[in-house]
């Protein structure tokens, strides 16, 4: 009888684990196609939590900075650290500030489930490129490409 119950108790156990793994393994799936859905109807936001500059360590952001890629615009709100080859003119923000509408949005998939996205800026002055490297599970890496300033690239997630 105590083999009975110990055999019930140990398929009982693995009944639960097996779908435990199963609901585990979906929930990713729902995320990913959400993620996926969003990169390829160009409506989401990267939310930045680190800076990473050219010159010096990584830097943790306290502050909320983001990129909000939409079909008819780009609005950027992300901080700069690093060195410029111009002085900023007198009365500008510093950082890495601006609203377009005029861009070329390109989509890769990578390999290991994920996407490469491009932006090519038409009307920024300050910003050639936007790069970003997004994953399955939500986080993504920006990388800005600047005309005057050391590249800057940022960890983050999309949502």
């Amino acid at each position: 009888m105590k083999t009975y119950k110990l055999f019930s108790a140990v398929i009982f156990l693995i009944a639960f684990i097996a779908a435990t793994a199963v609901t585990a393994q979906k929930q990713p799936g729902a995320k990913a196609i959400a993620i996926k859905n969003a990169v390829d109807s160009q409506h989401y936001t990267f939310s930045a939590q680190y800076a990473n500059p050219l010159r010096g360590g990584q830097r943790y952001l306290t502050s909320q900075y983001t990129i909000i890629v939409s079909k008819n615009n780009i609005v950027c709100d992300l901080p700069y650290f690093g060195q410029s080859t111009t002085a900023p003119l007198p009365g500008s923000e510093g950082g890495i500030h601006f609203t377009t509408s005029n861009f070329t949005y390109s989509v890769t998939p990578t390999k290991k489930s994920g996407w490469e996205v491009n932006i090519k800026l038409k009307d920024v002055n300050e910003v050639e490129q936007l790069s970003l490297s997004i994953f399955s599970n939500g986080t993504a890496t920006a990388n800005v490409t600047s005309t005057h300033r050391d590249p800057i690239s940022f960890n983050g997630y999309v949502r």
